[in-house]
């Protein structure tokens, strides 16, 4: 199966604008994303996809691979998916551009959902384990819950699921923001309108649910770092100086 990587690229971001030019040891965090995504050497094409001159500079200039789009997007899919069409692939993984840390063997084992057998997977994502309360309640980290086959059942800012009893156990997993999909299940995204709870939430994957599509959830112990914040630039430089490889 041919796989692209696609990176979409939006300067400004409502919460942090400008943050993938900002910079973490000698480069951008759009091009550390963009590198250390062709570093996996999973892909038979590394794109970024931007709405913007300076992200597109950014990247071309740097010997990588960028596009324009060409129009306005309400989310970083439709972003892609605008590019895809016309590109030759059977699966295309969407790497977010402020994940600049991301991890070889979590993209990997997301792939590798659709070697499987299981050919009704249409979409898949990854997560990870939340264990310290802050984070739980941390409306910048999205939860998502999954049904006995691992496939999500909803995603939300808010605590899912809610403890009703202070005495009752339950795990928590945070939603990491790297999506694969088959080619038509991208296209179908994009035509489709925002969807309600999509619009509720701020969270474009609540589209699939909402159109009938699950989406195959891997769990990983990826400790990644999404920029999001003048914070988390400051925790991505402190872990960039600490593993600077």
């Amino acid at each position: 199966m041919n796989r692209i990587a696609m990176i979409p690229a939006r300067y400004n971001a409502s919460r942090f604008p400008g943050k993938l030019m900002q910079i973490i040891g000698d480069k951008s965090i759009i091009r550390h994303t963009y590198d250390n995504t062709l570093a996996t050497l999973l892909f038979d094409e590394v794109i970024v996809v931007t709405d913007s001159d300076v992200i597109f500079k950014e990247i071309t200039e740097n010997g990588g691979y960028a596009i324009k789009s060409k129009k306005e997007h309400e989310s970083g899919t439709d972003r892609i998916a605008e590019a895809a069409e016309s590109i030759d692939a059977d699966i295309i993984l969407n790497v977010q551009g402020d994940e600049p840390f991301i991890d070889q063997n979590a993209l990997r084992r997301l792939l590798q959902v659709f070697d499987s057998d299981e050919e009704h997977v249409q979409v898949a994502s990854i997560m990870k384990k939340l264990t310290e309360k802050s984070e739980i309640q941390d409306p910048n980290r999205v939860k998502v819950v999954v049904d006995s086959k691992m496939n999500s059942l909803f995603f939300s800012r808010s605590v899912i699921p809610y403890s009703r009893e202070s005495t009752a156990i339950s795990n928590y997993y945070q939603h990491i923001g790297v999506y694969a999909f088959r080619k038509p299940a991208l296209l179908k995204f994009t035509s489709w309108r925002l969807t309600p709870l999509e619009a509720i939430e701020k969270l474009e994957c609540l589209r699939f649910l909402e159109m009938g599509i699950p989406i195959k959830m891997v769990l990983t112990d990826f400790v990644g770092i999404a920029i999001d914040s003048p914070d988390d630039l400051k925790k991505a430089i402190e872990y960039y100086n600490a593993f600077p490889d």
